[in-house]
């Protein structure tokens, strides 16, 4: 792609080129270099660089230590070495059998066995002092090249080793707390219709709904009799689809009121905000509502409009189909089911899984579904053409898949417990398009619409941030007073609110508001 310099017709000045010697093994026609073939000739070849010689004659001088101290450290595993030879045939020659006269003697051959214990006891106090000096060794030549290290990736103020890597300038500061639930919080959204509102899911039995300005509850569902598993919004209507572990799926209304926004002047800092969450948090058995200002009661709905039945175990999840006219559920019956909301009636029911299922979603714009499950796959359902619907096996983790979903464009992310993100080409998906190792489970995550950023929540506390080729840009703050305390189950983006684009909940009972800010150079 041009640069606006070469669109312009400006060329850029090329830098100043040194040069450096490099050796280089040549054949040799010799009788003795042939009998010999690790014997050969080198040739000196004088080559261009780029670098400045101030800066090759650093390098030199920084790649002598890191020689001289592996040399120290070689010559002493070494001497070692000969001290364990020595000590070896010392052994040897102490165990050598006796004449069979003197075994036959009482007193000898008790001091036989003493001696064979006695050397028994040196060759393990041998093997553990080898052990011992060969791991401080290693720790002596970690520590010894660190500072090299160090210096050569600051030495002439760039950074050589981190220059494989795009620099990232990602900001992440935690903005609000929303506190309100007795329980774990299983999954975060955004409704789509406006005002946009914060909906949560929670072990609780209770949906509720948020204001994400002052983080007041504005809503709280209680029509379930179960775990709330997951909720999501309606693509352009004000309808929230909860599934619960009464093994129920319910339409309900999600149109609020929100409460009036303070001023700017009034409002408090963030750190004012974070100590008013805690004091709430500590105060949540004394209250209703913990989260509710005394002056605005939140909406209580009890019952839903529409109730989805058939399921034979646990939903754990529902989504609404592109055209809001269809939502798909999964269940822990190891079936997806794809219902008519007008008629209630069962259309499909989708099976093939061999374990229970972990998650569903929908594609924002085309009749695509996809689910996942303990089975270590997931699958894609293809509803495109009314006559048949296709699908699609996908076997590329090696344990529990706990999350799937499509991205804006044509890629699909699925996140395992087998520690690692995949993002896969809906085109060609015979192998993913990025891996993303991890060092915990993935739980529910989500993808930036606008900037193409997976959140990643994990078993152990942590949220990281990467983008769609597997670079990662951030890891979420944690510590007593920012971050979850316990398991990470789900995250949300908000792209229109840049303040406070980024919410996630956690087996913690809380919900938190991030601000993310991230520009990769």
């Amino acid at each position: 792609m041009p640069t606006e310099a070469a669109a312009q017709g400006f060329s850029r000045p090329k830098p100043k080129r040194g040069k450096s010697l490099s050796l280089r093994r040549t054949h040799s026609s010799t009788e003795a270099d042939r009998e010999n073939p690790r014997h050969g000739s080198f040739t000196v070849e004088v080559q261009e660089s780029v670098l400045p010689p101030h800066l090759r004659a650093r390098l030199w001088d920084l790649f002598q230590q890191i020689e001289r101290e592996v040399e120290v450290v070689y010559a002493e595993n070494l001497a070692l070495q000969e001290k364990v030879e020595v000590l070896t045939e010392r052994l040897e020659a102490g165990t050598s059998d006796k004449p069979m006269g003197e075994e036959s003697l009482d007193g000898t051959a008790k001091a036989n066995i003493a001696k064979n214990k006695s050397s028994s006891q040196l060759s393990q106090k041998l093997k553990t002092t080898y052990k011992a000096s060969t791991s401080k060794m290693q720790h002596r030549l970690q520590q010894s090249i660190a500072p090299v290290r160090a210096r050569l990736d600051t030495v002439s103020g760039a950074s050589i080793v981190s220059s494989f890597k795009p620099a990232n300038t990602s900001q992440c500061q935690m903005v609000r707390r929303f506190i309100g639930h007795r329980d774990g919080v299983w999954e975060v959204n955004i409704s789509r219709a406006k005002p946009h509102v914060l909906g949560t899911a929670s072990a609780d039995r209770t949906a509720k709904l948020w204001c994400m300005a002052t983080g007041q509850c504005v809503l709280n569902y209680i029509g379930h009799s179960g775990s709330v598993n997951s909720i999501r919004f309606h693509p352009n209507d004000h309808l929230a689809l909860t599934a619960s572990g009464d093994h129920t799926a319910h339409v309900w209304r999600s149109a609020v009121v929100l409460p009036q926004v303070p001023p700017e002047g009034n409002r408090s800092s963030d750190d004012d905000q974070i100590e008013g969450a805690e004091k709430e948090e500590g105060e949540a058995a004394a209250h209703t509502e913990p989260g509710d200002s005394s002056d605005f009661a939140p909406t209580v709905v009890r019952s839903p409009l529409t109730e989805l039945t058939g399921h034979q175990g646990v939903i754990i999840a529902a989504d609404w189909m592109a055209d809001g006219k269809q939502v798909v559920t999964a269940s822990w019956d190891r079936t997806a089911q794809l219902y008519d909301l007008e008629t209630t009636e069962l259309v499909h029911s989708l099976t093939g899984h061999d374990q229970e299922l972990t998650n569903c979603s929908t594609h924002p714009t085309q009749r695509l579904v996809v689910t996942s499950s303990k089975d270590s796959t997931f699958r894609l359902w293809d509803f495109r053409d009314p006559s048949i619907h296709s699908v699609n096996v996908f076997q590329g983790h090696t344990d529990t898949v706990n999350s799937v979903t499509f991205t804006s464009g044509d890629n699909v992310v699925s996140g395992s417990d087998d520690r690692t993100v995949k993002v896969w080409d809906l085109k060609n998906m015979r192998s993913p398009l990025a891996t993303i190792r991890t060092d915990s489970a993935i739980n529910r995550l989500s993808v930036s619409p606008l900037h193409k950023v997976i959140a990643i929540p994990h078993d152990n506390r942590h949220i990281r941030l990467f983008d769609l080729q597997g670079v990662r840009l951030a890891r979420l703050p944690r510590s007593n007073r920012t971050g979850h305390h316990r398991m990470v189950c789900g995250t949300a983006w908000y792209d229109e609110n840049p303040a406070c684009n980024l919410f996630s909940c956690g087996f913690d009972r809380q919900v938190i508001g991030w601000q993310i800010v991230t520009a990769v150079a």
